[in-house]
């Protein structure tokens, strides 16, 4: 189904060179963001008190943000969990013993001042520990799922796609991070699943373009090989807006009324998704061009051919 045909084919590789430095010099930002300002981890990695607090009516997060807020707790998140009566609240770590065990109690006095009939109904403690261990496994889940790209591109295809894929896929989270880092946005384990659906999303669409060069490389015997990158880019375009409008509308729709609790999860799902399509076009077909990729490395010589051009 083509909504938007487009006749004439952009010259997309005509212009790689600027995009790739434009993408170079982002990439070269994000990476001194994330070297010089850091992740602002949220409590799943750092350790913490969650709160999990139940209300007759629905709750004023605004008011009880305000609340702890001016009895000391700082960096504090609330959000709704399940209902408007059912409230998520998580506190950071401060380093003391006690914390755990005290804090639930400290934190119901307030609340319980101006609205009584506030119930807790759990409390749990993450340890910093924890916290390590969480963000190690997900630096492993990373690294996994790049190597099955990789290994996947390289089966399908041809090395030189699994290589340029996995560096447009790396310039994406790269990007996404250093958003992140610049302004330090709660790093949760909710946004490192956005992450990682980001790099299956963004390889989706490298396939669907890498797959339509190998096709054009069939049909196209003569044209040159940025010809059949521009026509594979200009062809797969109108597939191209329709799936990723349809989930930027979902994703849109998350971040507008989703709350908190689903605020940082959209962000980072709209950074990549625009990315994504920017390093799939923009990143890696031009890395595809320039590591000399022809219609020899896609399309088998036929037994008939070589004995043709026997002596």
């Amino acid at each position: 189904m083509e909504f938007f045909k487009i006749r004439k084919d952009i010259p997309f590789m005509r212009h790689a060179l600027v995009f790739n430095v434009i993408s170079l010099l982002t990439f070269l930002l994000a990476i001194f963001f994330l070297a010089t300002r850091g992740l602002n981890f949220g409590v799943d990695f750092t350790g913490g008190t969650v709160l999990e607090i139940n209300y007759q009516q629905a709750a004023d997060l605004q008011k009880i943000r305000g609340q702890l807020e001016a009895s000391g707790y700082r960096d504090v998140s609330v959000q709704n969990f399940g209902t408007s009566r059912d409230v998520l609240i998580r506190l950071p770590a401060k380093g003391e013993k006690a914390e755990g065990a005290t804090i639930s109690d400290n934190v119901m006095r307030v609340l319980q001042a101006d609205i009584p009939d506030a119930q807790l109904r759990r409390t749990e403690f993450v340890g910093p520990q924890v916290g390590q261990e969480l963000v190690e496994s997900g630096v492993y889940a990373l690294l996994l799922v790049s190597f099955g790209i990789v290994m996947y591109l390289w089966m399908r295809f041809e090395w030189k796609f699994g290589l340029s894929a996995i560096i447009a896929n790396m310039h994406d989270v790269v990007i996404i991070l250093g958003f992140f880092a610049f302004f330090q946005w709660d790093f949760s384990l909710t946004v490192l699943a956005a992450v990682l659906a980001i790099l299956g999303y963004s390889v989706n669409e490298s396939v669907v373009v890498f797959d339509r060069i190998r096709e054009n490389f069939r049909k196209m015997r003569t044209a040159s090989t940025p010809e059949v990158i521009d026509n594979a880019i200009t062809s797969t375009m109108s597939r191209t807006i329709i799936t990723h409008g349809c989930t930027q509308l979902a994703v849109l729709s998350m971040l507008i009324f989703g709350g908190e609790t689903l605020h940082y999860f959209a962000l980072a799902l709209t950074i990549g998704i625009l990315f994504g399509i920017y390093s799939s076009v923009l990143v890696a077909s031009p890395l595809v061009m320039w590591m000399g990729v022809t219609r020899a490395d896609l399309v088998p010589v036929k037994k008939e051919e070589v004995e043709d051009n026997m002596p």
